[in-house]
Order: structure tokens, then sequence, then C-alpha cells
């Protein structure tokens, strides 16, 4: 009979050792759950893994307030927003969020992913200017005339417009952008045509892409360097600056598909509110997709079903599975048509009065993305994935202005209605800014920018505007040391502006018979947006503070458990959590 007893036998010093592992294991667990404790204890949001970051283009602080409460007259005085609204109930609402300004939605959404605002971002507008490159070597769809022999490597650049929209497409007619072998509803960073975009001098002509062109990095880098899968959904190809500051472009998941495109039949999609998109609405103007109040439904309604399917573990096309993405969501175009479409041959879109209340038109836009908010809502509760995210509502851009009755256009349809500031200072003008120059022409919406072909004009182009304000609805004009505080010097930075104007409120410079606002400009209603962060974990409050959404951004990387200092906008610019959301004792 074999002795167990002697097999088994262990010497003092293995007892010993044993003893002392044990002890060691004990700590080691006790540790582990003191620094969970203490982590819980600092972090009371630390259950939230997943980001979905939504922008209602044009949505203001007080359309919230009204469609979460009910207006009399509107819905049957009922919240035309409910969806929204219950997400406000765990919620925290800042009701004095600003945007970027300028307010365009290129440098808003930059501000919001980067933390940066345009002077250290360098992105003053979708079409803007850079004196430090020059023209791409291909015409662009809207006209930046095409200079293949330009640019030579090292020698001195021309200056030349800048175009990150839908210029930049192979083929802006096609809702794929012409993306070489893309299905009829796909679009991806392959739609930009290289040829188009600007031209660095400085790096051997090559072209500038547009993650290249924003000059700091974004949250969505810098989650995918920590390990993190990425995605984003919006309007145009050259969205894909979201990629900014990282090894290229990084985003694992990207979907395009292109506004301005021709309107075409989309088998197969239908909208929450009804709208069966397998026949074309709105068919006074096909032209692109802002310009119908149906047509703009089916057209978000694709990066919608794209959000669903990532939210149910596919990628955007549902073809693929992949994982759910730490950060991604979409832009809405729904609400910014609605507030400012005159459809031709149609109904008018827009507000009734000053305090907000929307037309019928307006109204079914807001219900669309209410609705279509519920269905990501009720993807994310069936996934199990509703406690685990983070929910964040806010927009790239207000629309201004509200009140119909302060709308101006300028110079109007007739074209008698007034100067707009580039006209009085054409000849100023870099060729492609002017409007004589047979390029793009200046950039101006509710807002002017101007870059002159020479900075040491800049006294006798304010002379001018300052006689002439009046004519051109000049509210204030910045320039000089007014203007370099907030955006740096023209004469050093290559893409800031030489002059700005803000127009008086309500003023629009535009021809068109179709707008009743815009946005780009300061005014309260292009920069007082939407901004609402939501989860069951959350109470319900109200923030009064101001705050800007470039907030946004280090708020996001503080919530995933990232340092937010890993952003160049954050440490540049000191950009700061948003308030009252008690991450930590510190905050």
């Amino acid at each position: 009979m074999p002795n167990l007893i002697g097999e088994e036998r262990l010497t003092c010093q293995e007892v010993a050792m044993k003893k002392s592992m044990t002890l060691l294991m004990l700590s080691a667990l006790a540790a582990t759950a003191a620094h969970a404790q203490d982590r819980d204890e600092k972090w009371e949001r630390n259950q939230i893994r997943h980001v979905l970051l939504l922008s209602i283009d044009g949505m203001h602080a007080v359309d919230f307030l009204n469609c979460s409460k009910g207006i009399p007259g509107v819905n049957n005085g009922a919240p035309y927003c409910p969806h929204i609204a219950a997400l406000g109930t765990r919620g925290i609402n800042y009701v004095a969020a600003s945007t970027s300004r300028p307010s365009d939605s290129f440098p808003g959404l930059t501000a919001i992913i980067t933390g940066a605002t345009p002077r250290t971002a360098g992105a003053y507008y979708d079409v803007a200017y850079d004196r430090s490159l020059d023209a791409p070597a291909k015409t662009t769809g809207n006209g930046t005339v095409g200079a293949p022999g330009l640019c030579t490597a090292g020698a001195p650049p021309t200056g030349t417009t800048t175009e990150y929209e839908e210029a930049i497409d192979i083929d802006q007619s096609k809702l794929n952008g012409g993306e070489p072998g893309a299905p009829l509803t796909g679009g991806s960073v392959k739609a930009i045509d290289s040829k188009r975009l600007p031209r660095d001098p400085n790096r051997n002509c090559a072209p500038v892409f547009p993650w290249e062109f924003v000059r700091v990095n974004s949250i969505f880098t810098v989650i995918h360097e920590a390990g993190g899968y990425v995605a984003w959904s919006d309007k145009h190809a050259a969205y894909s600056s979201v990629s900014s500051g990282g090894k290229g472009f990084i985003l694992d998941d990207f979907y395009s598909p292109e506004i301005n495109s021709l309107v075409v039949a989309l088998p197969g999609v239908k909208t929450p509110t009804g709208i069966d998109c397998s026949q074309v609405h709105d068919v006074a103007d096909t032209s692109d997709w802002t310009r119908g109040f149906e047509n703009i439904q089916c057209y978000d309604q694709l990066k919608v079903t794209g959000v669903l399917n990532q939210i149910d573990g596919k990628r955007h096309d549902g073809l693929k599975s992949a994982p759910v993405p730490e950060i991604f969501g979409m832009n809405f175009q729904a609400v910014s048509v609605g507030q400012k479409l005159i459809e031709k041959s149609g109904p008018t879109g827009g507000y009734v009065d000053g305090m907000g209340t929307p037309t019928a038109s307006l109204l079914t836009e807001f219900q669309f993305v209410d609705d279509s908010i519920g269905a990501m809502v009720d993807h994310l509760q069936d996934n199990g994935l509703l406690d685990k995210t983070l929910i964040i509502i806010t927009a790239k851009h207000g629309q201004s202005p509200i009140d119909p009755k302060r709308f101006n256009a300028i110079p109007g349809t007739a074209g008698t209605n007034g100067t707009t500031p580039a006209d009085l200072v054409d000849s100023y003008l870099p060729p492609s800014e002017a409007n004589s120059g047979g390029g793009v022409g200046a950039t101006q919406d509710d807002v002017s920018l101007l870059w002159l072909k020479h900075s040491s004009d800049t006294n006798a182009v304010v002379g001018i505007l300052e006689a002439n304000a009046a004519t051109a609805g000049i509210g204030q004009i910045f320039y000089g040391n007014a203007l370099s505080q907030n955006y740096g010097s023209p004469l050093s930075d290559p893409r800031t502006p030489d002059v700005i104007i803000q127009p008086n409120v309500g003023v629009v410079y535009t021809g068109s018979a179709r707008k009743l606002s815009e946005h780009g400009g300061f005014a309260h209603d292009d920069t007082n947006v939407i901004l609402l962060l939501s989860n069951p974990g959350f109470d319900a409050k109200t923030v009064h503070a101001d705050v800007s959404t470039t907030q946004v951004a280090p708020t996001i990387l503080k919530v995933l458990g990232l340092d937010p200092k890993s952003l160049d906008g954050v440490r540049l610019e000191g950009t700061g959590v948003l308030p009252g959301l008690n991450l930590s004792k510190e905050d």
C-alpha cells in the first residue's frame, strides 16, 4: 500500500512558501477590489463603454425646449420629439451651449471632435483659403480651377481656395460620390479624387487629404490608437477629416453618401415617418437631396440604417459582422433643410415666429429625426447596450434667423437688395475668391470671410466696407488686433482671413429664391445649439453656464477612461470637460 502521507509530505520551507503565496494572492485580490471600489468612487459612470454622437444640424437649444415640452397649436400641444424628451429625463441639458465661430459645418464638426477652435484646427469653412498651398491639379466639381503645372516642390506657394465638400468627389452627381465599384447607396473615402485636392509645395506637391488638412488630432484617432473600434457617417467623403492626427485614414467604418448628388429612388428604404423611398419625392427639384422635405429624410435614413446596423454588431452596410464601436454616430440634415428651404413649386419650411414655432414642413423633419433616434435607443436596449452607452445629441451649427420677419437676403433674388461685402471689394480678392476671377467665389452665408491678395490692403478694404455698411447690411467688421486675438494674425497664419464681417441679424448673403435662413455666422441663432448628454444612470439636470461644443471631445475621452490631454486641441487651448457630470470627486 503506497505511503500517501510520505508522498504528499511538504518541507517546512515549502509550507511557508505556500502560505506566503496564498497571502500574496489574497492581498492582490483585496488590492484589486479596493482599486475597483476607489475607481467606482472616483468615476461614477465607469460602466459606459460606448459613445453614440449625433449632430442634428441646425437644432437650437430652444428647439429642444419647444419639442420636448410642446407648443400650443403644434401637434395638438403635445411634445413632438418624445424620444429625445425621454432621453432628457436621464440627461444633462446644456442650454447655453455655443458652436464654433464661424459656425459652418466643417469647423463645427471639427470643434466637436477635436476640442479646438478654428484658430488652432485651421478649419474655418468647408470652402476657405490657404496662402501656403497651391491649386489642385484638376478643376474641382464646383470650379476651383486646376493648374497641373502650377505647383513646384519647394517653391513659394501661390495660395488657393480650399474645398472640403462635394467638389472633391470623383463624381458629385452620384450618391456614392463616384467611388469605383461602389453600390448605388455606397459612399466612402474612396470617392475622393486626389487630383481635386489642394497641393502642398512643402511636401513635394502632394495632395492634402481632409484628415491632413485639420491641424489637430481627433477623438476618433485617440480612441483608435487606444485599441478602440471607431466609426462615423456624414454628408460628404470630405468629412473623413474626422480621422485627423493619425497615421493616415484611421476610421474602421466610414459612410458618406453624397448629399449634393442627384436624387434617385432607393429600393427597400422607408423612413419611420412612413415615406417610401423606392420612389422619388419632391419631383419639382431633384438636383440634390437638400431641395425637398421628403427627399432629405430618405437621404438621412441611409445613415440611420447604418448606425442601427452598427449597434447590431455589423458594419454600416449590414453585410459583415463587426464590433460595436466605442465611438460612432452621424449627422442629420433633415432639420437644417426644414429650417431654411422654400421648395420649388412646393411648401415652405422655417419657423412661424421668433419663439421657434415650426411650420408644418419643419415639424415633419423634427418628427423624423426623433423617430430615428427612438429606433437607435430601442436597438441599444435590445442589444443590452443602453446602460453602457453615452448618447450625445448636439449640432454642428444652428440657423439664423429663427424669426422669419428678420430675414433679409442680400443681394436678393432680383439682385437689387444691396451688395455683398465680397462684391464691394472684388478687385482685392485672389482670383479663386473673386467673382470676377472665374473661381468658386468668396465665402459668404450669414457671415463674410475675406482673404485678400495682399494683407497690406486690409485698411483700404475696411474703408470701403465702412463706407458701404448700410448697403451690405454690415453689423461688425473684425480685422487687425480685433481679429487676431481670437484667430491669429493673417500675417503669420496662412489660413486666417484678413477680414471677417458679421452682418446685422437676419442678413444672409444670397441671391437664392429657396432660402429662409443660413448658418456660418456668429449670431445667437447660429451658435446656440442643443447639447444633451444622456445615459440611464444620469439624473436629469439643466446646466445654465456658458459652455462650448469644443468641450464635447475631452468629455468623451474622460467618459471612456482616456486622457483628455491626448487631444492637441485640449493641450493648446485648455479646453475643459463639460461641467455637471460628476465624473470624479475632483471634477
